[in-house]
């Protein structure tokens, strides 16, 4: 029973996962696109986008993305 319940969450939660690895694969793709961004250096940036879940990337599109 224990592994039904365990199943059921995931059913619930995989599109959040699937989102949240969307928008960090997008981030990061930018950031190595981008020769400059803003505040930060671009490294910074990627482990930011990589280690602190949905705000990580949503950060470097408002905060750090350069314009060019």
């Amino acid at each position: 029973m224990p592994n039904e319940d365990v199943v059921s969450i995931l059913r619930l939660i995989w599109p959040v996962i699937v989102l949240q690895v969307a928008v960090a694969i997008w981030a990061i793709v930018d950031i190595l696109k981008r020769k400059h961004t803003r505040n930060l250096s671009p490294m910074i940036w990627i482990l930011i986008a990589l280690f602190i879940n949905f705000l990580g990337p949503i950060a470097y599109f408002l905060f750090g993305r350069a314009e060019e």
